[in-house]
Order: structure tokens, then sequence, then C-alpha cells
């Protein structure tokens, strides 16, 4: 080829690349989801719809040798935890959906779908399951056996994804009912606990018997330790090894204030991409990854203040670091021959989408690709599949159409992905000639890690908050500080304080929610702040305008001693609708 035509062929290159970034960043806020099933991919991948709506919405999922499709469900109900899907009529989508296996325990955290020598694994938050599976029946009408019971039953980061090595072991983590092992669980300031004595039980990935009934924790074997929360998990049967994509740790703006800005608490840590061998330690809670300083960094519960790296090159590093709080749920390594060479027993890895990156845009929500050789990525990490969230920018999480969750490949070697929020499952095919793929077909997905949902934030200009606070302190003196107080310290008789309160900031589980409620609804007889008796009345608000609403409950979560997310006129424009809904009708 001559000098000409290259310099040509790389020219055209670069057009096709600025065009697509041009197109993809002077879209409105609103992105068309009507073509190829609503994603975004490579050049001649294509996606058709299996299933949508499903009742209970779709968590992880597993594809048997024949094409049948196990689901573990997020909302589980009396009639079963799983959903079994099937194609009668070779049209691409299931038409026979039926529940199954009603267990005592189906919590929505429960995390793993597996097929594995001719058993369908599947757990919840406390229990691991198998049943023995049958290609005449699409509900398995084998026993359920129970594997593995956790003892100490539910608590935070208490997922069960399974992985399965060629010598009859089977993978559980035991994740750690705690942020960073403090002494008061996400109280700022408080220190850790020396020693930090759940690594004994939790924090770790414990190696069992596949195929052992009844067993518990103390009958496996720590396999490795210091890895705060584990959802994404496989085995690489090329390289025989264990692989993960662990969580990294929250909270870092609101539990230290002074050594750590908003920003930071956005960016930082990442979540670290690491090949799993046996003694292996991550070092949480002792140490977090920083993608910015590229090392691992002494928490600040420790002593660290995000510059003390301390010890941390003596803990397993990263093969590779993805952006914070992306909430990696789903790993698998390819090795179909369907796609592409360059895809083969590479990384899949499915985003859920980050939800604590406030005050800056949410990111993730995506399913990107990992290529790997010799048991190491090669080049960057790609954008294999977007468009789940359905717009450009995501300020909170709940904005997301769909957060992709589980990953699963079929017999013919396509990609099966499943999402949370509606329920719908997702299969990718390729559709091109195989030995003709090139990077040129990856161009546009590069182009789309310039868009917020990928793209790092600027600590000034993507700060969602700017403008907000001005104007809730202007709302907040005009309707908050006569009963509450300019300081937002309350009257120490009937108006409680607003700073520290659990009925501003809420809780891991109730969050903003909780406040925009009683904006709207106001809340009258006795209740306690800070374990502390209240009586009195708060009038509703609901006259003043979402935006109004968001702005002022912003500047309250964020003043008076409080470091929390800020709330959007939308989340407010939803908890109104359903306030309405639920509202008895009067009769005339």
């Amino acid at each position: 080829m001559t000098s000409f035509k290259k310099q040509l062929i790389w020219l055209l290159a670069g057009l096709f690349v600025l065009f697509n970034l041009s197109f993809i960043l002077n879209k409105d806020k609103q992105i068309s989801i009507t073509d190829n099933a609503g994603l975004v991919l490579p050049a001649s991948f294509k996606a058709t719809i299996v299933a949508d709506s499903l009742i209970g919405g779709a968590r992880h999922m597993a594809v048997n040798t024949n094409g049948d499709i196990y689901v573990k469900l997020r909302f589980p109900d009396t009639v079963g935890g799983n959903m079994a899907l099937r194609d009668t009529n070779a049209d691409g989508r299931a038409d026979i959906i039926t529940k199954f296996a009603n267990y005592d325990d189906k919590g929505s955290y429960g995390t793993s779908m597996r097929v594995h020598k001719g058993y369908l694994y599947f757990s919840s938050e406390t229990n691991v399951y198998r049943t023995k599976l049958n290609p005449q029946t699409l509900v398995p009408d084998g026993p359920l056996e129970l594997i593995l019971h956790d003892v100490n039953g539910r608590h935070e980061h208490d997922a069960k994804p399974l992985a399965f090595d060629n010598d009859g072991h089977m993978y559980v983590p035991f994740g750690a009912p705690s942020n960073a092992c403090q002494e008061q669980n996400r109280v700022p300031g408080s220190p850790g606990l020396k020693g930090c004595p759940l690594l004994a039980e939790y924090g770790g990935i414990w190696q069992f018997d596949e195929a052992r009934p009844g067993q518990q924790q103390k009958d496996g074997k720590r396999y490795a330790t210091g890895l705060r929360s584990v959802v994404a998990m496989d085995w690489n049967t090329k390289e025989n090894c264990l692989y993960v994509v662990a969580h990294g740790r929250d909270d870092l703006h609101m539990l230290f204030p002074k050594q750590y800005n908003a920003w930071q608490s956005a960016v930082l840590p990442a979540e670290e991409f690491l090949k799993v061998t046996e003694g292996s330690d991550a070092g949480w809670p002792y140490y977090y990854y920083d993608p910015l300083q590229h090392r691992k960094m002494l928490s600040p519960e420790y002593g660290g203040d995000g510059k003390k790296s301390g010890n941390g090159k003596n803990y397993n590093q990263p093969i590779m670091a993805f952006q914070a709080h992306w909430a990696p749920n789903d790993l698998l390594f390819y090795t179909g021959d369907q796609f592409p060479e360059r895809y083969r027993n590479g990384a899949f890895i499915a985003f859920h989408g980050s939800t604590n990156r406030s005050p800056y845009p949410q990111g993730g929500y995506c399913v990107a690709f990992v290529p790997f050789k010799n048991g190491k990525p090669i080049g960057n990490w790609e954008i294999f599949a977007d468009g789940f969230t359905g717009r450009k920018t995501v300020v909170s999480a709940s904005e997301a159409r769909y957060r992709p969750m589980g990953l699963a490949m079929g017999p013919d070697g396509s990609l099966y992905v499943s999402e949370t929020e509606k329920g719908k499952i997702w299969k990718i095919s390729y559709k091109g000639d195989r030995n003709k793929f090139t990077n040129t077909q990856l161009a546009a997905m590069e182009a789309r890690k310039n868009l917020p949902n990928f793209k790092r934030p600027d600590p000034l200009r993507n700060n969602l908050m700017s403008g907000m606070l001005g104007s809730g302190a202007r709302l907040y003196k005009t309707y908050c500080a006569g009963c509450h107080q300019p300081n937002g310290k309350g009257d120490g008789n009937l108006f409680p304080p607003l700073g520290g309160s659990e009925w501003v900031t809420g809780g891991p589980y109730m969050d903003k929610y909780r406040a925009i409620n009683v904006m709207l609804k106001g809340l009258e007889g006795p209740i306690k702040v800070a374990n502390k008796p209240y009586n009195s009345v708060m009038p509703k608000h609901d006259f003043l305008s979402d935006k109004q609403i968001a702005e002022v409950l912003t500047y309250i979560r964020n003043n008076f001693g409080n470091n929390s997310s800020l709330v959007t006129a939308e989340e407010v424009k939803k908890m109104r609708a359903r306030i309405l809904q639920q509202a008895p009708v009067k009769k005339q």
C-alpha cells in the first residue's frame, strides 16, 4: 500500500470520528433510542429484544445449551424468585415466560445465575442453590439443593456472585457490612477499626466444593481478601484464573470533608479490575486505588489524606482502573466464535451506573469491553453497548431509562444483556464479515467517551450544584428560617435541627425522598430527630415549584454540617405525581 493511500485512509477515519463526535455532542438532551433495539453498538453488531418488561425486573441471567434463558428477578414474589424464558418459534423473542423457584429468602440483592455442568446455580442474599436442568423441560424439574448458607444473614454488600474453576470448586464473595471498616459505619470522622476484625468473615472470596449440599462459610477456604464488595466475577478458562471487577468505597467528601472535596469524592476511588489468585489481598479497608495518581492510597480512616500512599504498593494492583462508582455488576469472558477474533477471550463488563457522584453527573450505564492477550488487557477499554440511559447527562440514577446488569453468552455466541429498571433483555449478534472487522468500526464508539456519562467531570464546569445554592439560600430565608432558624439548628423545643437530621439527609436506603415527601405533604405529630422527640406542625410547601423545592433541599442538604447529594426538579416531580396518585378521591 502506498504512503498516499495510507494517509488517505487515516484521514477518512479521522473525519469519520469527528463527524460522529460532533453528532453525539450536539444532540438534544434526550437521545433517540429507536434504532437497533435502543442500543448504540459498534458497526455490524445488531441488537434484538428478547423480552420486554419482565414482571419483577431482571438482574443476572444464564443461557442454557438449548437457548433457554434463566433470569434472577429483582423483585421476587410468592410465585418465584426466578424467570424461565423460551423462544419456540425462532423469531428471536421469548414466547414462553414463567416464574419458578419459590424459596424463602428471595431478597432483591441476591446475585447470580449460572449454568454449570448441567445444573442451574443461583443465589439469594444468603443462600446458593442449584437444580438439575432437563433440556426437555423449560422449568427445572430436579430437586432444589441448598449448596451454601450464609449464617450471618442479610447486610450491606451481601451479594453472592458465583464462579467455577476446572477442579470442582465454587467461588463466592462475602461482601463487607461496612463502607470502610469504621468504628461507626458512615459516620463523619469516625476512625477505622484497628486490624479490621470484619476481614475474618467478610471482605473477601471463599472457595467451596461446587457439589456438596449444606455448606456454610466455615466449610470453605478464604481464597482472597481485601475486597469490600464484588458483584462482577468470572473464571477465565483460558488463563485458568479468577478475575473480578470490584466496587470501590464511597463518601470520601461526606465522611472527611477537610481532606476531600466533592469533586474528589466523585472521581475517587477507581473500580478495580483485578486478577485474583489464592492469597491475594486487594487492600480494603486500608487502601483504595486512585486512578489519577495511578497508585493505592492510604484510606482516611487509617490516617490517609489523599496524598499518603503508605504501603499501598504491597497489595494486589488492578490490571485496569475504571472511573469511580460506575458499579461493575457482571463480568463475562467471551469464549464464542460468532464475534470477530479480537473479542475472543476478552472481557465484557456490565456497569450498572453510579448513584453517588453528586454534584457531578452520574457515570457508567454501559457494557464495556476489554481486549485480552496472555491474561492481561491490551490497549484501553472500549464502549461496546451504550444508549441505555436515553439521555446525554444523568443527574440522578432514577433518570436512567435502563441500567445494564447481567451478561450471558448464548450457544451461538451471541451476547445477552439484562437490565434492572424495566426488565428488558437484549440479544446482541454480529452480522458482518468477522474476518474484515477493523478498528475503524470502533471509531464512533470511541467518540462517545466524550459524553458526560463517560468523561471525567471538570471540577468547575460540570458542577451541577452551581447556581442552586444561591437560589436555595434565598428560599430558605423566606420559607424555612423562621422555624428552623437561620443557622439550621432549630429552636431546641418545637422545631428540630436540620444539621445532621436523618429526615434531611436520610440513610443509605432512604436518601433524599423522605425530605421531598415532607416538603410536599408536610408533617404533623410526634417524631424523633437525632433521637430527640419533637411534636409540632410542618406545613406542606407544595405551592413551591419542583425547581424551587429542589433548590431549597439541595441548599439544606449541603449546609449546616450536611454533605449530601443534590435534589433535582425531576425527582420532585416524580414524588409529586406519586403523592397525587395516592390521594383519595373527594366525593362531590
